[in-house]
């Protein structure tokens, strides 16, 4: 009980008095709170497994996962609007540029950030968790249903930031022309990234996403050079290599994991319960998801290369056919001595010259 002294209020002081029922009030609702919280911040659904040394704790998904992808939803907004202010916005008013090329300067200065972050995070997960090291790693113990906690939260942060890009269309004001083409990449990212989280696929699609993620960083920046200057395009002639090999390297790598790897698996039932989708319907859509998106993905590529080759030649042609217009010889123009003034010329000491007397015959 607290001591309270002559001179304290006894109003002030009945609240000083605390009994131990209103102190375990107090921690109760401290509990609530961190649970709350903890629901927001941290991944869900963790479960411990037993390994030969000690125990280590995995994840699965549900749908408490959806109250922590909207609260990184928000963490997002704030750091796409502290890099749009802080790096961007000073960048591209010393660049002057249009309205057009400052929107698409906004995008790609936004998507390096980003590109490079996942890029970065990815390769760390990807070599940690041994998924280099050992390929087979991707299709063996297949469902891959508890999942470490670096693999949970990437997929989290992965889901909140695509997310998030579709409120940034509005608060970015994108054009009505751009926002087709940001909608088709934003809904292709959502569904690759949610397919392979939701069917256990994750150990392939960080390998994927890797892939993508480094071709799209160099396009990125590729895009950001050439505003700076539009002299400097030899990293787009770099990108179009990778571009063609990354294309090549996921359809290689998702026909040889799900075609081949997991059809000789056993366990062969549908169960999602168990998160067992290893059928042969669900492969064919899961490779026919993949092979289409490539091949949309590279149909536009070759579109795209073909108009700038298209109207390169056509600025080249346009070149030869205007003839060089010949200069002018510069006539020499004998001036006399002095200066004019009013149509008379003067003398350099000011008089006006005298004129000859014509003698006559």
């Amino acid at each position: 009980m607290a001591m309270v002294g002559p001179n304290l209020d006894p109003t002030l002081s009945s609240f000083l008095i605390l009994s131990p029922h209103s102190c375990h009030g107090l921690s109760s609702n401290t509990e609530v709170t961190a649970k709350t919280a903890f629901l927001f911040i941290l991944p869900q659904y963790n479960i411990s497994v037993p390994t030969a040394d000690s125990e280590t704790v995995h994840y699965h998904y549900g749908p408490k996962d959806l109250v922590t992808i909207l609260f990184y939803i928000f963490i997002t907004i704030i750091l796409h609007a502290v890099v749009q202010e802080y790096i961007l916005d000073k960048i591209s008013k010393r660049l002057h540029l249009s309205k057009v090329k400052h929107s698409k300067f906004n995008e790609s200065g936004q998507l390096v950030v980003f590109h490079f972050t996942s890029v970065i995070w990815c390769f760390y997960v990807v070599v940690t968790e041994g998924y280099l090291t050992n390929p087979r790693s991707l299709w063996e113990d297949y469902p891959h249903v508890h999942l470490p906690f670096q693999v949970k939260f990437f997929y989290l942060c992965q889901l909140a930031y695509w997310l998030h890009a579709l409120p940034e269309l509005y608060f970015q004001k994108v054009r009505k022309e751009e926002i087709p083409r940001q909608l088709q990449y934003i809904c292709l990212y959502l569904v690759h990234i949610a397919g392979a989280y939701l069917l256990n696929l994750s150990r392939l699609g960080l390998i994927l996403l890797l892939l993508q993620y480094s071709t799209e960083f160099l396009f990125h920046t590729a895009r950001l050079f050439y505003f700076a200057d539009e002299n400097n395009e030899k990293l787009f002639s770099a990108w179009a290599a990778v571009f063609g090999v990354t294309r090549l390297f996921i359809l290689t790598l998702a026909v040889l994991a799900i075609g081949f790897g997991l059809a000789r698996m056993e366990n062969q039932a549908f169960d999602p319960e168990k998160g067992n989708f290893n059928t042969l319907f669900c492969r064919l859509c899961v490779l026919l998801l993949v092979c289409a998106a490539q091949a949309w993905l590279m149909w536009r590529f070759i579109h795209s290369q073909l108009r700038h080759w298209r109207e390169y030649w056509n600025e080249q042609s346009a070149k030869r056919r205007v003839p060089a217009t010949p200069r002018l010889p510069a006539r020499l123009i004998k001036r006399e001595s002095g200066y004019h003034e009013n149509g008379v010329v003067k003398a350099e000491n000011g008089t006006s010259p005298r004129t000859k007397k014509l003698k006559s015959p």
